[in-house]
């Protein structure tokens, strides 16, 4: 953006009613209490388990990922030539809502607007976005966020606070320096940029569920760096009470946070080195790729299997966590065909095992090696995963009033071992998850 347009928008912002004034951490600094929608919100996240996270912008082209501007250090002039080709004819929000709705995820996170600095919506606070810069000149979030409310999967919306184009993203972070910005914006200007984009976000598409941050580590080797966060999360909270919102920014939740985001690891672990924070009270969600990439990758085909993609959202599920799967959809607008079939084949198991994820905690068995538990009240699924040899002894003090095979109710033969039960078969269990459903004593 030129700083004639730079000036025209901070002019307008200023003008315009009810716009939130720029804020520090200092100035709000009150205690964050949720109100009773957003806690409703929360415990149908928590029930939801399972959520497709879709990273699509104009890097897709370029078949690289989505962070080829700045691996390259592709000049922000043409990169941003590319919108004048973007043309994604085998589009349609219809069959994405509809293949991710028959794998059993029940909610959507879409990229509004990722680092390249890229708006996928239709945006009045700048030309640089998917309607007014690209010939397709759609409003893809529109007709997602459309279809979503009509096949009744929630909609989260990720929203970058770092941006490799704009000057007045500044000063700037560790990343993007060669993307060949001017080094001379003014931060004001951009955090108030941001805010009416999301203003936009929560007031033209309908319910959103969650805002999902992403971008503050940019600025980990500047800790002071004050993002004045408090004021924007007051600008969400207030437009959409039970809208939620997470940041993944790698640390313990921020004050005004309603869910904690892990990336590309389970609560507790770091084989990543993106987490290993503590875990805390709020609703969580582990974000992973299925193949490699977050964006689309040509080359990249090294897709996780069936078997590994469902052990993942069984394992997130017993540590009381959501998945977050994501798809880097190709620059005409389909899902990639490999992505379609692992959706197929997850939800097929779902339609069996749905109950045993959906609308449950992590179970009174903490996870083991061998698998984890998911509990509805006295009803515990111990879910299967590898069979030790010498059979399987679950640490349980509560007694077993009923123990059957989840899939088809056959009995299960179990004795009582000291402060637990040993369950034992006649021969080990081959299925991707055996799942045992326990009926507890109340």
């Amino acid at each position: 953006m030129n700083r004639l347009k730079t000036f025209i928008l901070s002019a307008a912002l200023a003008a315009l009613p009810g716009i939130m004034p720029t804020a520090t951490a200092q100035e709000t600094s009150s205690p964050y209490v949720p109100t009773p929608e957003n806690l409703a919100s929360r415990r149908a996240f928590q029930d939801d388990k399972f959520g497709i996270f879709l990273h699509w912008g104009l890097y897709s082209m370029l078949a690289q990922g989505e962070w080829a501007m700045t691996n390259h250090d592709l000049n922000r002039d043409e990169y941003a030539k590319l919108a004048s080709g973007f043309y994604p004819s085998r589009f349609n929000a219809h069959d994405w809502v509809a293949a991710i709705k028959a794998s059993g995820a029940k909610y959507i996170c879409f990229t509004t607007r990722h680092h390249e600095g890229f708006s996928m919506f239709d945006t009045r606070w700048s030309d640089y976005n998917i309607v007014d810069a690209t010939p397709f000149g759609r409003d893809v979030l529109k007709e997602l966020a459309d279809e979503c409310h009509r096949q009744g999967i929630a909609l989260h919306l990720y929203y970058s606070h770092l941006d490799w184009y704009r000057d007045d993203y500044y000063p700037l972070g560790r990343t993007g320096r060669g993307t060949g910005r001017t080094k001379h914006g003014e931060w004001k200007t951009y955090y108030e940029f941001m805010n009416r984009q999301l203003e936009e976000l929560l007031t033209n598409y309908g319910p959103i569920r969650c805002i999902w941050f992403d971008g503050v580590w940019d600025h980990d080797q500047d800790p002071g760096f004050d993002w004045q966060l408090p004021g924007q999360y007051a600008l969400i909270h207030r437009l959409q009470p039970s809208c939620l919102i997470g940041n993944n920014h790698h640390r313990v939740p921020f004050e005004g946070e309603d869910i904690q985001i892990f990336e590309r690891d389970l609560p507790g672990q770091n084989t990543a080195g993106l987490s290993g924070q503590d875990i805390s009270q709020l609703p969580l969600e582990t974000c992973q790729t299925m193949n490699g990439m977050w964006g689309y990758k040509i080359v990249d085909q090294n897709y996780k299997s069936d078997t590994t993609l469902i052990h993942y959202l069984v394992r997130a599920a017993g540590m009381n966590a959501n998945l977050l799967m994501n798809i880097g959809p190709q620059p005409n607008g389909e899902l990639p065909a490999a992505a379609l079939q692992r959706l197929a084949r997850m939800g097929e198991w779902m339609k069996v095992y749905g109950e045993t994820i959906y609308g449950t905690r992590g179970g009174v068995i903490e996870p083991r090696d061998w698998g984890v538990t998911t509990q509805k009240g006295n009803r515990l699924f111990v879910h299967i995963l590898n069979l030790p040899d010498d059979g399987l002894y679950l640490p349980l003090e509560q007694k077993v009033k009923r123990a059957v095979r989840f899939k088809d109710g056959a009995p299960v033969k179990y004795r009582r071992q000291g402060n637990g039960i040993v369950l034992q078969f006649d021969a080990p269990p081959t299925d991707i998850d055996f799942v045992v459903e326990l009926t507890l004593e109340e």
